[in-house]
């Protein structure tokens, strides 16, 4: 060692030191650090900016911080060092929360004043005694106080009296008595009552007590009304599903088959449709390009009624061949006077006109030109014949439901289904 103390230089890294350990990056967790006056470390990024002002580049604070027991928040502030213009607002560093949230607060001395708020752009703020409120997204995101609410309200109040004085006056001494009412409040001379209600459920207002219960300050949650979440922009799934719902009945769509004659490549057109005083029902239309065939089909839009349905209609005149017809494909017909009968599922499902059925079974009955009786008789339940008269009955038609046979329930395969009471009929798995 010499006499200046110094340490000789021994073998090469005998005695060296160890290289310095590389610098860790922040962790996640520290990037909203909570908001505190003595914490230096905690400073704002600055970012330069266009001033939509005057349109010349100014600077923007950001600072992302924790709010105690709250949550996170981004403080936005703007500035303009050439035109002056400066401009403060808040963002949720969250989502949209799944309720709303509604503050009640009783200011009840000054200190009250001082409760730190976090006031987001869709929040409605309200002081019933004054009968005062400002409405959702009128105002810019705040991290403030109450005492900064109410002078914040004042100062918008105040911005454009000056106008106001020199074009209507009368409007204008309201505003100027109102905003006395206001400053007035600021002293606390008697306990009023502040109301901030978000449906983002992202707006705040401090418990000096916290964890404990704070007796003046009263938090609702609730579930956002429809208006709401389309105020938020939140997706509502009611009306989107009644408005494909409806896409559906409008359209007609279409998908590939193969035609029934020849084998093509076919395309069959299928379309919702409701008729009058019936229910819905489902046509189905397929038309072959390479050998011309066409076909329809009509199937119920419902399930198997709890009844039979019986139709009597007395043909007296022409007119009665353009009445609507539906007769589904578990449907028979009848006509007395010709001793005619066609059994189920002959001619498949159909919507037509009563001639166009007719056309189809016999052309005796064309003209109309013979008196006769035209008899449906669908056990299933989901055969129709247009009334004339409707919503009136006809004179000259008889709807007729019934209780199935065994014969017709078999038919329809309904006697082997058992719908009710069949939990009671399982053995326990072992």
């Amino acid at each position: 060692m010499s006499a200046s103390g110094a340490v000789e230089a021994g073998p090469l890294g005998a005695a060296a030191a160890p290289p310095p350990a590389p610098a860790q990056p922040p962790a996640t967790g520290h990037l909203f650090r909570p908001i505190s006056a003595e914490d230096e470390e905690q400073q704002p990024t600055e970012i330069e900016s266009l001033c939509m002002n005057c349109y010349r580049n100014g600077t923007t604070r950001l600072l992302l911080t924790k709010i105690p027991f709250f949550r996170e928040i981004i403080v936005s502030s703007f500035s303009c060092e050439h035109c002056g213009w400066n401009n403060t607002e808040i963002q949720s560093a969250g989502r949209i929360q799944d309720q709303g949230v509604r503050y009640t607060l009783t200011v009840r001395g000054l200190e009250d004043m001082n409760r730190e708020v976090v006031k987001t752009d869709s929040a409605t703020t309200r002081i019933p005694e004054l009968d005062f409120e400002i409405p959702a997204f009128t105002q810019k995101g705040a991290l403030t106080t109450v005492e900064g609410l109410i002078t914040r309200a004042i100062s918008g109040l105040e911005q454009d009296q000056p106008t106001r004085r020199a074009s209507e006056e009368a409007i204008a001494e309201r505003i100027d008595e109102f905003i006395v009412k206001l400053k007035e409040l600021k002293q606390v001379a008697s306990p009023f009552t502040l109301i901030i209600d978000d449906p983002s459920g992202n707006s705040f207002v401090e418990n000096p007590h916290a964890p404990q219960k704070d007796d003046s300050l009263v938090i609702t949650h609730y579930s956002r009304t429809l208006q709401q979440d389309e105020m938020l922009g939140l997706q509502a799934e009611g009306p989107e599903e009644k408005l494909e719902e409806e896409d559906l009945r409008n359209e007609v769509l279409q998908f590939n088959t193969n035609c029934p004659e020849c084998n093509a490549p076919a395309q069959t057109n299928m379309k919702l449709v409701q008729i009058p005083h019936f229910k819905e029902v489902v046509i189905m239309a397929t038309i072959c390009e390479h050998c011309g065939h066409r076909t329809n089909e009509v199937k119920s839009g419902g399930a198997v009624e709890p009844l039979g349905t019986k139709i009597t209609l007395h043909i007296t005149d022409p007119s009665d061949m353009t009445r609507d017809l539906l007769k589904s494909e578990t449907c028979s017909v009848e006509i007395p006077e010709l001793e005619f009968e066609l059994g189920m599922a002959v001619l498949g499902g159909k919507f037509t006109t009563l001639e166009g059925l007719l056309k189809d079974i016999r052309e005796l009955i064309i003209e109309g030109s013979v008196k006769a009786h035209f008899i449906m008789n669908d056990p299933a339940g989901n055969s129709y014949l247009q009334n004339m008269y409707a919503p009136e009955d006809d004179p000259e038609m008889k709807v007729e439901h019934y209780e199935r046979t065994f014969d017709q329930n078999e038919e329809l395969g309904l006697n082997d289904m058992k719908t009710e009471g069949y939990e009671a009929g399982l053995s326990p798995q072992r």
